[in-house]
């Protein structure tokens, strides 16, 4: 028996959209409280933030580039991008998914701790995953590594089984692929 359709309020709402992940890159002015007003859209709407990084990219100009990576509705992203635009202090808005594959990369620090075998092992994944030692004594290493979100999740997931003590993330870095915009 066919199940029968989500009945809504709204008669252009489709209810069975698939969820989707995006990154967006939000060029902004360099100011106080622009930070605050682009999360506050997002709480204030619901709407969740998998990754977030911002930093200031030209100096003189006084312009920072926020990248947000969020999932929902191709119809929800499409409202986050639109009200995004409308914030004051917001230059450009661009979904870098929908540009192309973006590259992504994001830079994780791992302490993992152990002695004996697990301290071997510890080492020889980190050498396979190119994670270099940043600071090591006989109880202990902080590994840094650079990658992809899933390549990063993988080396955690094994250092857990290794003596995992603690990790800081960055988040997200992205940038699109191919010809210089103007």
């Amino acid at each position: 028996m066919a199940q029968p359709q989500k009945q809504s309020h709204y008669p252009s709402q489709v209810l069975d959209e698939a969820i989707v992940q995006r990154t967006l890159s939000v060029i902004v002015d360099n100011e106080p409280g622009v930070l605050a007003r682009v999360i506050g859209l997002f709480s204030g709407r619901g709407y969740n933030i998998d990754s977030l990084t911002v930093t200031e990219t030209e100096h003189e100009a006084h312009i920072s580039r926020i990248t947000i990576v969020t999932s929902g509705t191709p119809m929800v992203i499409e409202q986050i991008k639109h009200q995004l635009d409308r914030l004051v202090p917001v230059h450009r808005v661009h979904d870098l998914t929908l540009e192309g594959a973006p590259l992504e990369r994001e830079l994780a620090l791992v302490k993992v701790q152990g002695r004996g075998e697990k301290r071997i092992e510890a080492l020889r994944m980190a050498e396979i995953y190119h994670a270099k030692v940043i600071d090591a004594s006989t109880e202990h290493f902080v590994f840094e590594m650079t990658g992809r979100a899933r390549q990063l999740e993988q080396f955690i997931e094994i250092m857990s089984e290794l003596g995992l003590v603690e990790v800081a993330r960055t988040g997200i870095a992205a940038i699109a692929r191919g010809k210089v915009e103007g």
